[in-house]
């Protein structure tokens, strides 16, 4: 007669593979993929327009696997720097330092490895210019926004938002070694999309913040100051993509989808304000300020693969 397998040995055997898997989750969580995801929808169209072409498929996928590394790296130093807060936020309750799925320490040194290998990458078989400028990205979110501004200043996402738009450099300088004025003014876009797209989240999650003692604008400031200060920026936004329209010579593809896009970004300004900070028009616009980001992009790299055929 067959064996049966005793339980107990069964669950000696799946109960370590989930927790094997649940590390995993939480050292990929660390990284903030999401996050890397935008950062690197920014890079690529780039590198297009830098290029005025294809860029080389080497060079591309280079610049995208240390981009992704060394972004991973400074939020997984962020949510070290930041796990006391998180634990006390709805939102960010389940992150895998506040869960116990990783240790603080073992998050830091994930964290460094993961800045050392992507700054060896860009160095070797990129150029020393995007190593250093995406290793000063990591070291300026981590040192000036996460432990400088962040919990001190209602500008922390103004400034702090820097660090984000340091991708679009580094995807330029990838393609041709040097900075030109079209890559600072898209530089120039990103931070000052920043805060109109992190204060729509921080309207929705308000509570959170004010909790955790963030002074985010919406904690700090009235729901009407906070409208006008994201109309403000959405309008320099949309301004500065026209900027970069003439800078960068973007034929008409380019033109059109900036107008469009832009137009619907006022349009959702406008409403939250309206709206008197509800939370589901703060959170389309959140959307929609990622959508827009990605269409106009999108719109950049497309433009150029027309006109210079």
């Amino acid at each position: 007669m067959a064996q049966l397998t005793p339980v107990p040995a069964v669950l000696d055997t799946v109960a370590p593979r989930r927790v094997r898997v649940g590390r995993i989750r939480g050292f990929v969580a660390l990284t903030k993929p999401r996050i890397i995801e935008l950062l690197l929808v920014t890079t690529i169209p780039t590198m297009f327009v830098a290029r005025r072409g294809v860029p080389s498929g080497w060079v591309m996928l280079v610049t995208l696997v240390g981009g992704a590394l060394s972004a991973g790296g400074a939020n997984a130093t962020n949510m070290f720097i930041d796990r006391d807060i998180d634990a006390v936020m709805k939102r960010t309750a389940k992150r895998p330092l506040v869960t116990g799925a990783v240790q603080p320490a073992e998050a830091l040194v994930f964290a460094v490895v993961l800045e050392v290998v992507a700054f060896a990458l860009f160095a070797v078989f990129v150029n020393a210019l995007s190593a250093l400028l995406a290793l000063g990205a990591a070291l300026f979110y981590v040192f000036v926004y996460s432990l400088g501004l962040k919990r001190r200043s209602r500008q922390n996402i103004v400034i702090g938002g820097a660090a984000g738009a340091v991708p679009v450099l580094v995807g330029w300088t990838a393609v041709t070694g040097h900075l030109t004025w079209a890559p600072l003014v898209l530089f120039a876009l990103i931070v000052i999309w920043t805060p109109s797209h992190f204060w729509a989240l921080a309207v929705k999650y308000r509570d959170d913040y004010e909790r955790a003692n963030v002074p985010m604008l919406p904690v700090v400031e009235s729901f009407d100051k906070v409208a006008r200060q994201i109309i403000g920026y959405s309008i320099a936004l949309v301004v500065t993509s026209g900027i970069f329209g003439v800078v960068a010579s973007m034929s008409w593809l380019y033109w059109a989808v900036a107008a469009v896009a832009g137009a619907l970004y006022l349009v959702d300004a406008f409403r939250l304000k309206a709206a008197k900070g509800d939370p589901k028009a703060a959170m389309r616009l959140f959307g929609y300020s990622i959508t827009y980001v990605t269409a106009l992009f999108a719109a950049m790299a497309i433009d150029v693969l027309i006109h210079y055929r």
